[in-house]
């Protein structure tokens, strides 16, 4: 099989990318478009379906001719994806009915604080809380504000989806209407404990059960392309919401194994084995991946801006020329330069939870430049995974070190200053595309090409390992100020 190679589409927030993967796990074939990001109001965030599609489409069709030209044979297709956004479309044209709905989208916000009497149900039946951020509130938005939508629902018309979902439904031509279990559990309409869409969450946000997709495990038969789109009728057979797929793809198979993606935003995972861990510091449970009927789950961290703050400097004050120029930035400033960016662009995330939460910077000077900007938002990333690490040992479970993966990963810096303020091993693998990987050794799971986990276990291998060196006395003071500037960012949301 040396000339077998696994699809991964690994469809973002802010692009769809593609890779065909060699069963060792290295890259045969890479291809990525950005798409635009669309803001209509004041805490609103869509995409254009369409232009996911299409970039998507187009991003699969490069990978594929670059791998049949070297000779590789696809076997099968893998496919991540941004979690929580809400596509609703018609069963009979295709086309969805309004915009994506992105999971950083706060526009239901009110309404979620209409019926906060309810959230401990909410959060007994699926380890969330009652939040914007997840689907269910986005699809009664779409049902209650677009013409006709819930008429349509009702007579079975319509049909939900998360992007994965929508690409299954677009890759088959319309023949198959799943989800897995981990995209399924980030919408606040699934029990996590009887794995079943419920009754109650339905009734709660008053929504058709008719436009549910099927649940079906990580590892599964999702469908087969129609050979009109890709060329070739490839069997999809591996899926899992991005966060999820990166514990897949960094092997986190043991209880008590953590990852931590430094993408557009930041999520840490922990493997809590078969047991569904309640958090009482406003960490979510949720499912880790369900292979064989049987359900692994994890303990989550969200930080809605990770790699988005650099973007903000980039792209919308033009504080940077391009994202790597931040770690030389940050390089050129010592410890106690003064400045703190808490990055609440679309509120904040565990353990605050708070969605009136918007961006704060303290400490600027008439001396503060570029430089200060960009070491203030690498830096929040890090103290806002500490804060993260320390509710998770306030819920009784932690690690001894931490695998890193995603784009801002490939900064030294970063990771030294992670690790320094974690005061654990910070590990980064060779293979840096673990979302994809992941999707991929699920793929590769179901069609037989890997036998085990433990097969899959042995295609992992680490590129670089950091070590704590930051004096705690400097570490400390640092995480004081920082406790100091988030507190007056929640006084001011108030």
């Amino acid at each position: 099989m040396s000339n077998t190679g696994i699809l991964s589409i690994d469809q973002g927030t802010t692009s769809s990318r593609a890779i065909v993967f060699a069963l060792n796990g290295h890259q045969i074939a890479n291809a990525q478009q950005e798409f635009t990001q669309h803001y209509p109001a004041n805490g609103w965030v869509e995409h254009d379906v369409e232009e996911i599609w299409s970039t998507t489409l187009d991003s699969c069709k490069t990978v594929i001719s670059q791998a049949t030209n070297k000779g590789v044979d696809i076997a099968c297709i893998g496919i991540t994806n941004q979690r929580e956004t809400t596509v609703v479309w018609n069963k009979d044209t295709g086309k969805a009915i309004h915009p994506a709905i992105v999971w950083q989208d706060r526009r239901t916000a009110g309404y979620c604080e209409s019926i906060k009497d309810r959230e401990a149900m909410v959060n007994s039946k699926t380890g969330l809380l009652l939040d914007p951020y997840f689907s269910a509130s986005k699809i009664k938005w779409i049902l209650d504000e677009v013409q006709g939508a819930r008429r349509l629902a009702i007579k079975g018309k319509l049909a939900f989806g998360t992007i994965d979902s929508f690409l299954i439904w677009r890759l088959t031509n319309g023949k198959a209407h799943v989800t897995d279990a981990t995209n399924a559990s980030r919408t606040n309409l699934f029990n996590i404990h009887t794995q079943q869409w419920d009754e109650d969450l339905l009734t709660l946000f008053d929504i058709p059960p008719c436009i549910l997709p099927e649940v079906l495990d990580c590892a599964a038969e999702f469908g087969t392309c129609d050979p009109s789109i890709l060329g070739k009728d490839y069997r999809i057979t591996g899926v899992a919401g991005d966060q999820q797929a990166a514990l897949v793809g960094q092997s986190c198979f043991s209880p008590g194994d953590l990852k931590s993606t430094y993408g557009t935003g930041c999520f840490a995972l922990l493997n809590t084995g078969d047991t569904p861990v309640s958090s009482s510091h406003k960490l979510l449970t949720t499912v880790g991946y369900r292979l064989n009927g049987k359900t692994t789950y994890a303990l989550e961290g969200a930080i809605f801006t990770a790699g988005a703050n650099i973007q903000w400097l980039r792209d919308g004050i033009g504080v940077l020329q391009h994202a790597k120029q931040s770690q030389v930035l940050a390089e050129s400033l010592d410890y106690d330069h003064g400045v703190f960016l808490v990055p609440g662009f679309a509120g904040l995330g565990a353990p605050h939870w708070n969605p009136n939460a918007r961006a704060s910077l303290f400490g600027m000077t008439r001396a503060t430049g570029p430089a200060h900007f960009a070491r203030a938002a690498l830096e929040a990333v890090c103290y806002q995974s500490h804060e993260l690490q320390t509710a998770m040992r306030k819920d009784g479970v932690s690690s001894n070190n931490v695998w890193v993966d995603g784009g801002m990963v490939a900064n030294d810096w970063l990771c030294q200053f992670l690790c320094d303020i974690l005061q654990v091993e910070v590990q980064r693998p060779k293979i840096m595309e673990s979302t994809a990987l992941g999707a991929a050794f699920l793929a590769g799971l179901q069609a037989g090409i890997y036998e085990s986990l433990d097969e899959i276990s042995a295609v992992k291998t680490v590129d670089r390992v950091f070590i704590p060196e930051l004096g705690d006395k400097t570490r400390q003071r640092l995480l004081k100020k920082w406790a100091l500037a988030v507190k007056a960012t929640l006084a001011f949301a108030e």
